[in-house]
């Protein structure tokens, strides 16, 4: 039992946020501690640099959504990670975030960076606003604020699209976030502005509000802009 106990809280740490995270704590769970992803976890990347990268991604997405007041942020005491077996990547549900060990296992570069990139796109949903029930944002659109954060932390993989690539507008991913991206040029704190009007529910209206322009409109300039 004593020896159980000693595991459990070898994979388990829990950490009050950091300074200027305020009221916000992190607990980070190996559950896949003893597979090949999960030891790799422990020695690549581990409990200790996990809790801080949670909450330095809050602290980033905060100035990054100008969320500088209480009032401007969602009511989140806890956020939990988990290091589990599953397939896939990660999702982010109820305020707890899942990494897939077997993605940690199998990736071949620069596993730390990729969890922190990981990490960043996850915790993006905790904090953003995603419409209302009645004017839900588009779940491209949702994907790619938080691929746009990951973007502006410097955390993207090699294989993304390059500027100017992709379908459409709200392909989700690293396509709506270099679209994003361009938006945010046109006038800084783009994505700030509409994460806010989010809070209360979506609409397409809300690119002409900003910009002044629809959103299809914006995505014809962009392509032009990249000559594709």
């Amino acid at each position: 039992m004593a020896h159980m106990m000693m595991l459990l809280f070898s994979s388990m740490i829990i950490l009050a946020a950091l300074p200027g995270s305020q009221a916000v704590d992190y607990s980070v769970t190996n559950k896949a501690s003893t597979t090949p992803g999960g030891i790799r976890f422990t020695n690549e990347i581990g409990l200790e640099y996990s809790k801080q990268t949670l909450a330095s991604a809050t602290d980033f997405i905060w100035r990054l959504f100008q969320q500088n007041t209480e009032a401007d942020k969602k009511n989140v005491q806890l956020v939990s990670l988990f290091i589990e077996t599953m397939d896939g990547v990660a999702y982010t549900s109820n305020d707890e975030i899942h990494v897939s060990a077997d993605y940690i296992q199998g990736y071949s570069g620069d596993v730390k960076g990729e969890f922190t990139g990981v990490i960043y796109h996850e915790m993006t949903h905790v904090w953003q606003w995603a419409g209302s029930n009645q004017a839900p944002t588009p779940g491209g659109l949702i994907e790619g604020i938080a691929d746009f954060v990951r973007l502006k932390a410097g955390y993207i993989p090699g294989h993304w699209v390059k500027p100017g690539q992709g379908d459409r507008w709200d392909q989700g991913y690293d396509v709506t976030a270099r679209f994003l991206d361009y938006c945010n040029s046109l006038r800084n704190g783009f994505v700030a502005e509409l994460n806010k009007k989010m809070r209360s529910g979506y609409s397409s209206n809300h690119f002409v509000e900003l910009l002044g322009k629809t959103v299809d409109q914006l995505w014809s300039d962009y392509k032009a802009k990249y000559n594709n």
